[in-house]
């Protein structure tokens, strides 16, 4: 029997997304699971995989197609089925650039191999540009808009390696520019103009929605978090480098866990309901090129620190590549914003709508604290939750941040 492929619902707010590579050709086998198509949303290049077996009988959509929500975008059949193609219902293309859209190009006119903030460009191709340091300004797009995709990347690299040995050392960037000269302080650089990306723009638009439609309040507590470092510390000393665990790891965990006693923090407003969600699937901020992506721990209060960890680190570099997969990215119930790794000492995050509430995490540093009326140096860290008025008040948000204490005060509490 032909099963149907829709364009999949990858956000509360998503509307359509862009089909920006066919994976599986037609006639290919298909097997349940296996990736379909990358997609491009307001947040990331995702990948799409199958929820059927059988035959890729027919592709209904372009690479390049913007396409809403629930639009049929292919046809899987059984193995030896006989299918008749159907006409393929009409989708938007990408629009020519327009000045909202288009890359209008630095005024600095030096070349480098890193990807031009200004060129419209999917996660996939910058990360190949990077890869084989390629400067991204001067390949052509194909993709929606202009947008260089991967197929741009592979045709260059090809196109460079059959290329005269005089064309090749010019596309490798082999006969390197002078280093720049000094400019005193009577000539300043000229100023750049710089049209934001599909991530800002998206980034921008619900942060501006978030400030302004959710009635923040703010809470911030400081924890010991000596016993914390001196057992990350033994732990990481059995553990080889790729497997060892981070404070972030721990205060994921610990914040499951107190969350499962205040579901008016682990919860949603849709229209005028309150949802209390039974799963608690932490979301955890990760910084990309361009801005910023939220991957997602579900179900973080049952699993083990270690888990939590290498979940983490494998969704951030998915992330960062451009490979995260939906259910990555999507589902969170409360989300947790840690900047330690920069030496802050405290922040202020915007929650995330539709969620209750974030956790915004500083720096662990030693610094003179008063204990049993002694002068000491102790390890203190600063963590603010802003939460949203119309779904908890101050005190419930308080007696949230002192259980969290508790676990990370006492953090064998973790483990067990």
């Amino acid at each position: 029997m032909a099963e149907t492929v829709t364009m999949p619902k990858l956000g509360f707010d998503m509307a359509e997304g862009t089909l920006v590579r066919w994976v599986k050709s037609v006639g290919e086998s298909v097997q349940k699971g296996d990736v379909l198509a990358e997609i491009e949303t307001d947040k990331a290049t995702v990948e799409v995989e199958s929820s059927f077996g059988g035959v890729m009988a027919q592709h209904l959509v372009e690479e390049g197609a913007i396409v809403p929500v629930g639009a049929a975008i292919a046809v899987i059949t059984a193995e030896g089925e006989a299918y008749t193609p159907v006409a393929p219902t009409p989708s938007e293309s990408a629009p020519p650039a327009t000045p909202d859209e288009a890359a209008i190009p630095s005024q600095t006119t030096l070349p480098s191999p890193e990807p031009a903030a200004t060129v419209p460009a999917s996660p996939l191709a910058k990360r190949m540009a990077r890869e084989n340091q390629l400067d991204i300004r001067t390949i052509k797009g194909s993709g929606p808009g202009g947008r260089v995709v991967r197929r741009d990347i592979e045709q260059y690299l090809v196109a460079r390696s059959t290329a005269p040995a005089t064309v090749r050392k010019e596309l490798a960037g082999i006969s390197a520019p002078p280093p720049p000269m000094a400019t005193s302080i009577s000539q300043p650089p000229a100023d750049q103009i710089i049209t934001p990306d599909k991530l800002r723009r998206a980034i921008s638009r619900r942060m501006q929605q978030a400030k302004q439609q959710i009635p923040h309040f703010y809470i911030t507590h400081e924890y010991d978090v000596e016993a914390l470092m001196n057992l990350r510390k033994e732990i990481n000393r059995t553990l080889p480098d790729e497997q060892k665990v981070s404070v972030n790891d721990f205060i994921v965990k610990a914040t499951a866990l107190s969350l499962r006693q205040f579901p008016a923090l682990n919860a949603s407003l849709s229209n005028d309901q309150i949802i209390r969600h039974g799963h608690i699937h932490i979301g955890i901020a990760v910084s990309l090129e361009n801005g910023l992506i939220t991957v997602v721990c579900r179900d973080a209060d049952q699993k083990p620190l270690r888990l939590i960890s290498q979940e983490v680190k494998e969704m951030a570099a998915r992330a960062r590549e451009g490979k995260v997969r939906p259910e990555e990215i999507e589902g969170s119930t409360f989300s947790i914003s840690n900047l330690g790794m920069y030496d802050v000492e405290h922040f202020i995050a915007i929650v995330n709508p539709p969620e209750a509430a974030i956790l915004a995490v500083g720096s662990a540093r030693q610094q003179p604290v008063v204990v049993n009326g002694e002068l000491k140096v102790g390890t203190r860290l600063k963590a603010t939750l802003s939460a949203d008025h119309r779904l908890t008040d101050g005190a419930e948000a308080a007696k949230f941040l002192q259980t969290l204490a508790y676990y990370i005060e006492n953090p064998l509490q973790i483990l067990i």
